[in-house]
């Protein structure tokens, strides 16, 4: 058996990455590589695969753990066995689309049910859920408490997530016997041939319900409307995730809860916008304010400030104010900068008396107070004079 890539080779992370760099690593490979983007690129497929069985690992701090300390010998393979495990539209609409409210995607698992059948009869981890939060742009700089509600699979309360009825068990397959599979033999010119395939009495799972919970009709779980509270960091930026352990569907044979991921969406705003931890701003001014460089006044988030202007300010210049943009998720009390361009307006609807004394205004200047006129004219004699010699 060829021997596998390091996970975080794999992810492109170092040893000591955080959750979120490790999460952040594998959606970026998530995306490019998924099959649907790929159809028919073997490549592609086996480099999904790769890193969706790297995610799996160093995700799970246990699995982390045990790799980090063993290796490879570490992990065991059946994490990873038969591609069995997710949902590959649920998949595609969460790396690429159709936000509408909250959706699930089976726990990086796999991909679908292409892979050798197995038993199923293990703990097996909850799918993951995600919810898409429209934040203000001032929510999302300052950080929020935001209740949200959402609908989604619980255990049953009255048969524990086992699915049998109150003082049943489950019970071995007749059909398999527990194992999951089922078997059948074929004469053929080589020999008897075994072959196994899920066996279609319990599904793969090695048993059976045979008095099913009349609340959840054998199934485990009960769909719910919960209300969760959801605080928000100050800095959170647009598509950044937060995670909510244990608040996905709920797992199945004793396994744990998938995780909710909520995804801020953040609205416009109408005088700020932001790249980062910087905002920007654009500060209309006066013919005279630019000339002067005289003192005004400039929004910021936290509310506006008087800043003085230099003496001949051009319009398009900018000014960078230190510390007044958006504070950083990791280090709230440290912030980025505010940066706003100025936008000279000139003057509309005069009268005949401000037209004249304007007029005699422009004529008191000299070519050195218009540096960049001078320059421009002084090009276009050189271009059109005659060439001596």
């Amino acid at each position: 058996m060829a021997t596998k890539r390091d996970y975080y080779e794999v992810l492109g992370v170092p040893r000591e990455a955080d959750e979120d760099t490790i999460k952040k690593a594998f959606w970026k490979l998530a995306k490019k590589y998924h099959p649907d983007v790929n159809p028919d690129d073997k490549d592609a497929e086996a480099k999904f695969k790769e890193a969706n069985e790297a995610y799996d690992v160093l995700a799970d701090p246990e699995k982390r753990a045990r790799y980090d300390r063993y290796g490879q010998a570490g992990v065991d393979v059946d994490d990873f066995g038969g591609m069995g495990s997710i949902n590959l539209d649920d998949l595609f609409s969460t790396l690429f689309g159709g936000f509408g409210g909250f959706s699930g995607f089976g726990g990086f698992g796999g991909f679908g049910s292409r892979g050798a059948a197995q038993r199923r009869t293990g703990p097996v981890r909850g799918a993951n859920l995600r919810y898409r939060m429209n934040l203000d742009f001032m929510e999302a700089a300052f950080g929020v408490e935001r209740d949200i509600s959402i609908r989604k699979a619980e255990r049953c309360p009255e048969c524990g997530g086992t699915g049998a009825s109150d003082g049943s068990k489950p019970v071995t397959c007749p059909v398999c016997h527990g194992s999951g599979q089922e078997q059948t033999s074929q004469q053929t010119i080589f020999g008897q041939v075994m072959t196994s395939r899920t066996c279609s009495r319990c599904q793969g799972t090695g048993e059976i319900i045979e008095s099913p919970c009349r609340r959840c009709d054998g199934r485990g779980t009960v769909m719910q409307n919960k209300t969760l509270r959801v605080k928000v960091p100050a800095g959170i930026d647009e598509d950044e995730m937060l995670t909510l352990r244990n608040e996905g569907e709920p797992g199945k044979n004793g396994g744990s809860s998938g995780d909710l991921y909520v995804q801020i969406s953040i609205r416009p705003h109408p005088v700020f916008s932001r790249e980062g931890t910087r905002t920007y701003c654009e500060v209309p001014i006066t013919y005279a304010q630019a000339a002067i460089g005289e003192e005004i006044e400039v929004p910021t988030i936290d509310g506006a400030i008087r800043y003085t202007l230099r003496e001949g300010t051009q319009p398009g210049d900018l000014y960078t104010i230190r510390g007044k943009g958006i504070p950083y998720i990791d280090h709230p009390s440290a912030r980025g900068d505010h940066t706003f361009r100025v936008i000279l307006e000139v003057p509309r609807n005069l009268t005949n008396d401000q037209k004249e004394m304007l007029r005699k205004f422009e004529a008191s200047l000299s070519p050195q107070h218009y540096e960049k006129r001078q320059r421009f004219f002084d090009k276009v004699r050189n271009v059109f004079s005659p060439k001596k010699g």
